[in-house]
This record gives C-alpha cells, sequence and structure tokens, in this order.
C-alpha cells in the first residue's frame, strides 16, 4: 500500500514537470522553462529530427541522434527506413525518398578540363588588355565602371574563393596567388592567377597547384580586387546605391576578404563556416571537405591540389541547400520575448515559447 502511494507521488510530480518543446529538457516549475527558452536561442529553424520533433543545435547533433552510437531507438529504425543520408528528411514512402535522394545526391563540379577552358575564356588579362589604356609612364587608368561581370540576378549571391601562397621569411604570410567567383549557377563570374604585392617564399605546390610560371602574367593584386568589387555591388565600389549589392558566400570568408583587402558588410556574408546548423557538436567549424562529403554527397579536395572553382561551387551549393530548408514556421507575427512579461510567458505552452523564442542565428531560408 505504502509502495502504492509512493509510485502515485512520482506519477504526479513527473506529470508537473514542464518539458522544453525543442531539446526536451525537463523542468520542475514553468519559471524555469522561460528562462531556459530565453537562454537557449530555441527557434523553429534548428534542425529537426522527423521522428521524435525533437530540434538539435546542429545537423551533427542530428545525424548522432539518428545514426550515432547512441542514437535514440526508434528515430534510429525508422530513419533507417525511410530517411534521407544527406539531408536528414523523412519521406513517407521508399519511392518518395529514392525519387529525393537522386535530387539530393549532387554530382561533383565540372572536371579541370572544363574549368580550364572556363579559365581560358574568361581571362581577365586579356579582357582588360582590350579595354584598358596604357599611359606613357606605364600606370594603369582602367576603371571597371563599364565592366560588366554580374549574373543574370543583381540582387542575387555569388560564391568567392581565393588560393593563397605563403610569403615572409617563414611562408607563413597568406597572399592571395588565385581567385574564382561563381553564380547561384556554378557559372564562372571570374577566374585568374593573382600577382601577390610582397614576394613569394613558398608556393605550397601540394595544396595550390600554383608554379612560379603561372604568376608572369597575372593581374596585380589591385586590379584583381577591384573587379571582385564590380562583381559584388554591381558596379563601381562607391556606388552610391547599395541596396543592389549581392550576398557573398563562401568558407572562411574572413580569409578570402583579407588577402584580397576588401571591407565587405558582415550582413551580406554567408560563411558555411560559421553557420551555426554546419559546426561541429563541439561549436567548431567544419571543413569544407567534409561539408561537401556529409551533405552534397560527393568528394572534393581528394589528394589532389585545391582548385578554386571547386571550393567555390561547394560553398554555393552548401548555402543553396541550406537556403531551400523547409521549417514549420508560422507566417502570423508575434511579439518576441522581450516584449512580454514574465507573467504572460508562463501562461504560454512549450510549444508557443518556441514559436516566438528568440533565435540565436539568422536562417538562410529567409533569404528567399
Amino acid at each position: 500500500m505504502e509502495n502504492s502511494f509512493v509510485s502515485a507521488q512520482n506519477d504526479s510530480q513527473a506529470a508537473r514537470r514542464f518539458k522544453c518543446a525543442a531539446c526536451f529538457k525537463q523542468f520542475k516549475k514553468k519559471t524555469f522553462l522561460v528562462e531556459h527558452m530565453e537562454r537557449a536561442g530555441h527557434s523553429l529553424h534548428d534542425p529537426r529530427c522527423g521522428s521524435c520533433n525533437k530540434y538539435c543545435r546542429c545537423l551533427d547533433a542530428l545525424r548522432e541522434h539518428l545514426l550515432g552510437p547512441l542514437a535514440k531507438r526508434d528515430c534510429a529504425k525508422q530513419f533507417a527506413e525511410r530517411g534521407c543520408s544527406l539531408c536528414l528528411s523523412f519521406f513517407g514512402s521508399h519511392d518518395a525518398l529514392a525519387s529525393h535522394y537522386t535530387s539530393c545526391h549532387l554530382a561533383p563540379s565540372p572536371s579541370q578540363t572544363l574549368v580550364r577552358h572556363f579559365e581560358s575564356s574568361l581571362d581577365l588579362n586579356k579582357d582588360i588588355s582590350n579595354k584598358r589604356g596604357h599611359s606613357d609612364n606605364g600606370q594603369d587608368n582602367f576603371t571597371f565602371e563599364n565592366w560588366a561581370l554580374t549574373s543574370g540576378n543583381p540582387q542575387g549571391a555569388v560564391a568567392l574563393d581565393c588560393v593563397m601562397v605563403g610569403g615572409g621569411q617563414d611562408g607563413s604570410l597568406d597572399l592571395c596567388a588565385r581567385v574564382c567567383v561563381v553564380d547561384e549557377c556554378d557559372n564562372v563570374l571570374l577566374l585568374t592567377y593573382v600577382q601577390p604585392q610582397l614576394p613569394i617564399t613558398d608556393y605550397r605546390f601540394n595544396i595550390t597547384g600554383v608554379q612560379p610560371e603561372d604568376l608572369v602574367d597575372a593581374m596585380p593584386l589591385k586590379i584583381v580586387a577591384e573587379a571582385v568589387e564590380t562583381i559584388l555591388y554591381n558596379g563601381p565600389k562607391y556606388w552610391t546605391n547599395r541596396k543592389y549589392a549581392k550576398l557573398l558566400v563562401g568558407h572562411s570568408l574572413y580569409f578570402d576578404l583579407k588577402c584580397l583587402g576588401i571591407d565587405y558588410p558582415s550582413h551580406l556574408c554567408r560563411d558555411t563556416a560559421h553557420y551555426p546548423p554546419l559546426l561541429k557538436t563541439s561549436n567548431a567549424c567544419n571543413k569544407l571537405q567534409y561539408l561537401t562529403k556529409t551533405y552534397l554527397g560527393y568528394q572534393i579536395q581528394d589528394g589532389a591540389a585545391h582548385h578554386p572553382y571547386e571550393d567555390a561551387a561547394a560553398a554555393m551549393r552548401l548555402y543553396r541547400r541550406m537556403k531551400m530548408a523547409v521549417h514549420q514556421c508560422t507566417s502570423e507575427k508575434r511579439e518576441l520575448f522581450a516584449s512580454r512579461r514574465k507573467k504572460d510567458l508562463e501562461n504560454l505552452s512549450p510549444e508557443a515559447l518556441l514559436e516566438i523564442s528568440n533565435p540565436r542565428f539568422q536562417c538562410w531560408c529567409l533569404d528567399s
């Protein structure tokens, strides 16, 4: 009799616990749940398990939840039957999964032969030589105001990747030696070698594939940086109408922009190395090679030198995949946590708290 009473009391206490609708943590008081939601930054844009509806902080955490050594048994079983191993989505039937997997599993970017064709057809050096003049003292007087290298969509996105060689006494100083810019359809907008402003002490050939002869007739860094800015701003850098500036996609964009000497607005940058859903469970950055293999389904940098087109195309494809993610977001405008009193928040259900919680990042699906 006493054991039955204790068991009933424990069940009553468990029933009074308040469960987070995102991470499923339980709290004894509703106040603690509200404080948890304020701190955690859960949102409907976080990766979600299609079986139990649990939200995870990143895709790697969701992958561990479904496929890891401590995966939830029911979720893992359903995922094995009707889940996509790339985007981690669930589907209603094997036919729907097979149809989706064909489009989700991407083919590698064009071969090196095709890229070389792009490079020769878009030779920046030849293009400028036909349009620029040289003053008597050999100074460059060409500007890019009328040089159109923009994609079809003036408000779209472009991806940037730079190949760096080494400078300085020990070769540890990053110097830009090659640049590639692609649009949202993987079309090459700019692909050229760059002549660094400082002497090169380490070509890092195993990684870059750059030889000294490649840079003999390369364009000066200043001219290439101006070309990149022309693409980004759809015109001259100091054009007053900045509303048509493009979104800039890349992996570790800080280093690419730094080596080019470009200061681009952070709110227009989309960095696959620092996008929260693409981070490791430890919040460290994943390598582009891992992200491409895991979420696009093909291998890059496979024992060969890095090619800027291959890396730029992979970053753009990752961006497009994250941008196309479908989230259960309501179109109804709701007041967020900051504008509500604590007592009002405590009267809301856990699901309603999740809907109005302050997200910890700006989801790329909002770029659509």
